[in-house]
């Protein structure tokens, strides 16, 4: 049994060996004692006085015979278990191996039949369990390394023939390089999928926000008077600074389709869609130059009315004034009315300035084709007719004011 050469086909038969044998050590440590006490009790024997039964030497002889067996017995089992020992771990190792190639093409499958994700969130959980599949391929990597560090062992101790064992390290080596290049090749994809799915979830970000922007550039509510459409253009103002800080956004998506994969970045649809935002963009900020300009005219028509309002209660008062107004004839009460008529006069230039830019406005908005041209002129067509009657006036009190100072200075001069 010990001097046997089967040291088993694979692992199981080889600690199936292993547990036999240690049934035999057990064996022969019974043996051991029961020689010892045999031996021993030969040996007195040899050391009788008198009468011997035996010859001492022969007892002698026989008691080393039976121990030198004993001996080579004892050192046949500790070969034998060096050997079945050694064949474990051969077999240990192979088996190590075995079971890494297995987890090695059962990684390339699942990886090799992975998709990428159908939007961004797939794409992200996915990324986890890739990232979980790096840690299961580092703790795999350092159990491989131990592995083949016991092919180094076993190879070292030229026991066995090193061709099968070369060959299985050889094809690991191989299949582990190949897992990893699928790996990094996955991860690649993964992160290529995640930028388009990315750039595609912040340009969908950008449309919707394109889109609120444009409803509220092209509101019809310009104000009711000239507060509410302050408010409206500071408002709008507002608007077209948050517009044109993604002008450089819109136009780097050309830039950034780009730096996609061709998978991604070469799409039709994709394209498109920066085409179109692109023209969403232009149609917001066209929109919006019109809203302003419009909320401006809207302003300056507001205003026009207010300064139109302030001159004709100007006109009213003086116009009011005129008409009940009676040049007296006295020179003393004459020249006090001269006076008036000079600060009138200072009044008037004010006023005429204030009616030349209402004229200037009014001019401007028609031109402009303003939506309520034909108001404004209508406007300024009352005021300019409330002023010339009041010039009107102001001529004819004034000639009638010097008639009487020339009547009342040619009598003093009498």
């Amino acid at each position: 049994l010990l001097v046997s050469k089967d040291l088993g086909k694979h692992l199981l038969e080889v600690e199936d060996l292993l547990q036999k044998h240690g049934l035999l050590e057990a064996d022969i440590s019974a043996q051991t004692e029961r020689v010892e006490a045999l031996n021993a009790a030969a040996l007195k024997f040899s050391e009788l006085e008198g009468y011997q039964p035996c010859d001492p030497q022969i007892v002698c002889n026989r008691v080393n015979h039976v121990q030198t067996c004993l001996e080579e017995l004892g050192e046949l089992a500790a070969k034998r278990r060096k050997e079945l020992e050694d064949s474990r771990q051969l077999w240990t190792f192979f088996q190590e191996m075995e079971e890494a190639e297995v987890w090695i093409r059962e990684k390339e499958k699942i990886l090799t039949s992975k998709t990428c994700g159908r939007d961004l969130s797939s794409v992200l959980t996915l990324t986890t369990k890739h990232k979980s599949m790096l840690g299961e391929l580092g703790n795999r990597r350092a159990l491989l390394h131990q592995t083949m560090k016991k092919g180094e062992k076993i190879l070292a101790k030229k026991r066995f023939n090193p061709g099968g064992i070369q060959e299985k390290m050889r094809e690991v080596r191989l299949g582990w390089k190949k897992l990893e290049e699928v790996m990094g090749l996955h991860q690649q994809r993964l992160q290529e999928a995640f930028n388009f799915f990315q750039f595609s979830s912040e340009m969908d970000d950008l449309v919707a926000w394109l889109q609120d922007i444009y409803r509220i550039v092209s509101s019809d509510d310009f104000g009711h008077d000239d507060y509410s459409t302050q408010a409206l253009l500071k408002k709008h103002r507002t608007v077209v600074e948050e517009v044109e800080k993604h002008r450089a956004t819109v136009m780097a998506l050309r830039k950034q389709l780009a730096l996609l994969a061709p998978e991604h970045g070469q799409g039709v649809d994709v394209q498109i869609r920066v085409v179109e935002v692109e023209q969403l963009y232009g149609e917001v900020v066209e929109v919006a130059i019109l809203r302003q300009q419009w909320l401006k005219d809207a302003l300056a028509v507001y205003r026009m009315f207010s300064e139109v309002h302030a001159c004709e209660v100007w006109v009213d008062e003086k116009e009011q004034w005129l008409e009940k107004m009676e040049v007296p004839e006295e020179l003393d009460e004459a020249e006090v009315v001269q006076h008036r008529f000079e600060s009138l006069d200072q009044e008037m230039n004010s006023v005429m300035g204030r009616i030349l830019d209402v004229n200037q406005v009014v001019q401007q908005l028609v031109d402009g084709g303003h939506p309520s041209s034909e108001e404004v002129r209508s406007c300024q067509d009352h005021l300019n007719s409330r002023w010339n009657r009041v010039v009107e006036l102001v001529e004819q009190k004034k000639n009638q004011l010097n008639s009487i100072l020339k009547i009342q200075n040619y009598l003093l001069e009498c």
